[in-house]
């Protein structure tokens, strides 16, 4: 509900209550007055009436005499133990008594004002009990009509609700647009900074009107942060794009002295380490060293194995740069050329490759008939690469077990499983490990690594319109699931 709703529902209430209250106020103030006059007439006419002497004319059953001080009171007399009713010729008139309370009924609730209807006839009356000997015998009613009070007061009554309705109503809706007119900044405000947040063009600016109160103060206040905000991010944005175009260009410029590096260790590798090159056992290359001194010997070590430091940093190095350049195209904003692909070749060799990487966990090869005859839209060397960087991850945090990898299909979605028995995770540490430089087991220790991987890994499935599903607990191993949308696949194979 909006500010102006709230309010204008707020006022109106308020003004309905007031209303209300005066309303019965007014009411309550005319009842009395209205009915005062009537009932000091009655009053009076009740003075008037010589009780003891009805008492007596009840009991040697006289008809009692009624002195009449004006012609519109009715006055009524019952007696409970003989059943004699004595009432007033102008009652008698409309052939009409009062009604009255059994004996039973009869307590000293019924002394006084009450409105009664005899017949269609609206009347006030004052009610008296007749007692001899504090034992109730009979009841005196004075009574006057009321039908033109009643009338004047429901007509009142219906006039101040009606009123109060219609000037509610009325209030309502000029409040409402008072309060719109009154609140128009705010919309500028929402307005300006949706646009702002939809298009993040920093440039926009809240219109100012109206007088200087404190909603245009608060625009004054809104323009001059937004333009503060506007510079603040125009200059990180500037330094993001450098720091872009830097990684960019540092990952390029290291690629080519890395491809030398490891191409001379290479070459070093075959030329004075033949037995790690070809599988031959190490000491036959101690045998052919005899005749060298123990110092020519132990150098020679030193730089068989400072050989193989250089060429794992090297590889490593390597590996580094070419995550920074993946997530430098990603932020360039970088589009794959993408064309369709049968989706069983791509997995099935990335399955035979990943026989070779090294690891201590069982390399497992599922069913992957679900996926036969399969096509995807794809760059098939980023799906590659995503593809080994999960089974890489997997070999990473598996020490021992295995590792799977199968195929799955739902509807229009292919599913590739990557499932091991690893170390697992946290599920506080799952919506965390598709960020940049995060590790799960950071805290821990157990494993080397950049955390770029699965950055990587994300980017490529974002690009390939496709999803990702994460299922792991600490200790029993994690499984991934990468869903790619299906884009050609024969009749055939369809259910």
């Amino acid at each position: 509900m909006s500010i102006r709703l709230r309010l204008t529902l707020w006022y109106s209430i308020i003004l309905a209550v007031t209303l209300i209250a005066f309303g019965v106020a007014i009411y309550i103030f005319v009842n009395y007055n209205t009915y005062k006059e009537m009932k000091t007439k009655i009053e009076q006419q009740v003075n008037a009436i010589n009780i003891t002497s009805t008492l007596d004319m009840f009991g040697n059953y006289q008809t009692p005499s009624f002195v009449i001080g004006d012609e519109e009171l009715f006055i009524q007399v019952d007696n409970y133990k003989n059943g004699v009713v004595k009432a007033t010729p102008n009652l008698r008139r409309i052939d009409l008594l009062l009604p009255k309370p059994s004996l039973k009924e009869i307590n000293d609730s019924y002394e006084g004002f009450e409105n009664v209807k005899a017949g269609p006839y609206p009347f006030l009356v004052y009610r008296h009990i007749l007692k001899q000997n504090d034992e109730v015998f009979g009841l005196l009613q004075v009574a006057a009509y009321s039908g033109r009070e009643e009338k004047f007061l429901t007509e009142l009554k219906t006039t101040l609700i009606s009123s109060v309705i219609i000037v509610v109503l009325i209030a309502f809706t000029i409040g409402l647009f008072l309060a719109r007119k009154a609140l128009r900044p705010i919309e500028d405000v929402i307005l300006a900074t949706k646009q702002i947040q939809n298009g993040s063009d920093l440039s926009m600016r809240i219109p100012r009107e109206g007088p200087n109160d404190e909603l245009g103060r608060l625009t004054d206040t809104l323009n001059g942060m937004l333009g503060r905000i506007e510079t603040t991010y125009n200059g990180l944005n500037e330094a993001y794009k450098a720091q872009r175009r830097f990684v960019s260009d540092a990952s390029h410029e290291l690629r080519t002295p890395l491809t030398t590096i490891r191409g001379n260790i290479e070459l070093l590798e075959r030329m004075w380490l033949p037995s790690l090159t070809q599988g031959a056992d190490p000491e036959s290359d101690d045998a052919e060293l005899k005749h060298l001194s123990d110092q020519e010997r132990s150098r020679i070590q030193l730089t068989r194995e400072s050989m193989l430091d250089i060429a794992g940093e090297a590889k490593r190095m390597s590996s580094l740069v070419n995550d920074l350049l993946a997530l430098a195209r990603a932020d360039a904003g970088y589009e794959m050329e993408k064309s369709v692909q049968p989706l069983l070749p791509l997995v099935e060799d990335v399955a035979r490759k990943a026989q070779l990487l090294p690891r201590k966990a069982e390399w497992k090869i599922g069913n992957l008939s679900a996926i036969e005859n399969v096509n995807v839209l794809a760059h098939a060397d980023f799906l590659r690469q995503l593809f080994f960087i999960f089974v890489e991850n997997a070999f990473k945090y598996t020490p021992s077990g295995y590792v799977e990898l199968r195929a799955i299909r739902s509807g229009d979605q292919a599913g590739i499983v990557v499932k091991d028995t690893g170390i697992g995770m946290d599920h506080d540490q799952v919506p965390h490990i598709f960020e940049r430089f995060y590790r799960a087991d950071e805290s821990r220790g157990e494993t080397s690594g950049t955390g770029l991987g699965l950055s990587i890994a994300k980017w490529i499935i974002d690009e390939h319109g496709g999803s990702v599903e994460v299922s792991t607990r600490e200790g029993a191993g994690t499984t991934f699931i990468v869903w790619l949308p299906i884009a050609f696949h024969e009749k055939s194979n369809e259910v």
